[in-house]
């Protein structure tokens, strides 16, 4: 009973996840077709459309595309930040034990399809899209899982989760010091500050959300301006937030009892249509322990997961995937087959190997329940890098679109091919449980 319950709000995790990648697919399909379609300049218009606001000695206006993402994948990245600080602290890798067989994994996953792409690369204009083929979209690859049913053991959708997540802290550090460039480091400076007072606030006393948005957007639009990535305050910004409860389970139920037992018996005496200034006092005092009985981390991430997984993360999939495929159009064929190849092939040889290399020397075990056959359809799902592959794209070419639509197709196509033999090499070395 105890482990039924707390695999519950993993399961629902996969489950949200899985929807989530769904929704990716759909919104990439329709932007394929609309860019692709007679009303393509519609398209690429909407995403042009600068929104902002602007005063005397002011302006802060950005193409549609931009706010999205600079702004919403800003968000995003807190929620990858608060995930990060949980498995660290609590979760699948929060010891070495735990953590060795998805670390060992990830860093085949992440050094294998690096050290291809560097080898198949021959231009020396493309090279910088060496972080592309390095990060797997967990959306994407737990929504595939998801098909397979109760094919799936779930100690191996833990794993992929855990490998996904490491995947993510080298995904961020790859972003914060390769595709950063022009730095201020005054903004920096100003900044980091300011997101060292707020884990103090939070830390030392209250917590408060409000305080936290407004420092929030400070320290984002500083980070917009100094030349690093502005998502990756949000990264630095979600390891302020604390973990800790400020009160137990067992406290919060004996006072909850206790004050909905005075409000009965007060409501009882006087049925009336509005409160009394004693029930509205002892409603505040609910609120109060239902405040502190919360984790603010947790909280914060299951609000944040609805937002991201069914509104974020499409639209960003329908404001990048929408590449113009035509004949008169000048691709970069040799780019767009490297970053397909290390996607697919760099994933499923880099996982797979070291994986292997790990069992055979002992310094990890295989998951329970878990074959070393479906481990290799892990490793290829684990090429299915759509989100963050794509969020690099338009990082490392952000003023060659020939490069970067090259790059986004190869993305689409390695993504596709790594999902499809990946789901395949499951269906058919995994059983009906």
């Amino acid at each position: 009973m105890l482990k039924q319950i707390l695999l519950t709000p993993f399961q629902k995790f996969i489950k949200l996840e899985s929807l989530a990648g769904v929704l990716l697919f759909g919104a990439t399909i329709i932007a394929l077709v609309w860019a692709n379609s007679s009303y393509g300049a519609s398209y690429e218009s909407l995403l042009q459309y600068k929104i902002g606001i602007s005063s005397e000695g002011f302006e802060l206006k950005k193409p549609l595309i931009l706010w999205i993402n600079d702004g919403l994948m800003a968000i995003f990245f807190f929620l990858i930040g608060l995930e990060l600080k949980r498995e660290l602290l609590i979760g699948e890798i929060n010891t070495l034990k735990k953590a060795a067989f998805p670390l060992v994994a990830a860093l085949g996953g992440v050094f294998v399809p690096v050290m291809l792409f560097l080898m198949l690369n021959q231009d020396p204009s493309t090279t910088k899209a060496w972080g592309i083929p390095m990060a797997t979209d967990i959306a994407f690859a737990l929504a595939i899982l998801g098909t397979l049913g109760k094919r799936v053991p779930l100690s191996l959708k833990i794993f992929l989760t855990a490998f996904a997540i490491i995947d993510d802290i080298a995904a961020v550090l790859v972003i914060a010091i390769f595709y950063s460039s022009n730095i201020n480091w005054m903004f920096i400076l100003i900044g980091l500050a300011i997101i060292g007072v707020l884990a103090i606030l939070n830390y030392k006393w209250r917590y408060s959300l409000g305080v936290g948005l407004v420092l929030a957007v400070i320290v984002w639009f500083l980070f917009l301006k100094s030349g690093i990535h502005p998502t990756i305050a949000g990264v630095l910004l979600a390891f302020t937030i604390p973990i800790k409860r400020k009160i137990d389970m067992e406290f919060f139920t004996v006072n909850l009892e206790s004050i909905s037992n005075v409000i009965a018996n007060t409501s009882k005496k006087s049925p009336k249509r509005l409160l009394t200034e004693e029930e509205i006092n002892h409603i505040d005092h609910i609120d109060d322990l239902t405040f502190k009985v919360r984790s603010p981390l947790q909280h914060l991430e299951h609000e944040l997961h609805s937002l991201t997984a069914y509104f974020i993360l499409p639209v960003f999939a329908f404001a990048n995937a929408g590449v113009v495929i035509s004949t008169n159009y000048n691709f970069n064929f040799a780019l767009m087959a490297n970053i397909a190849i290390s996607l697919f092939l760099g994933k499923l040889i880099g996982v797979t190997l070291f994986s292997y290399i790990g069992v055979k020397t002992g310094i990890t075990e295989l998951p329970s329940k878990v074959k070393f056959s479906q481990i290799v359809g892990i490793a290829s799902i684990a090429g299915v890098g759509f989100t963050m592959s794509i969020f690099i794209d338009n990082l490392a070419f952000a003023t060659d679109l020939i490069s970067m639509n090259s790059a986004k197709v190869g993305i689409i196509i390695g993504s596709l091919t790594a999902g499809i033999v990946g789901y395949l090499i499951l269906r058919f070395t995994s059983k009906t449980a």
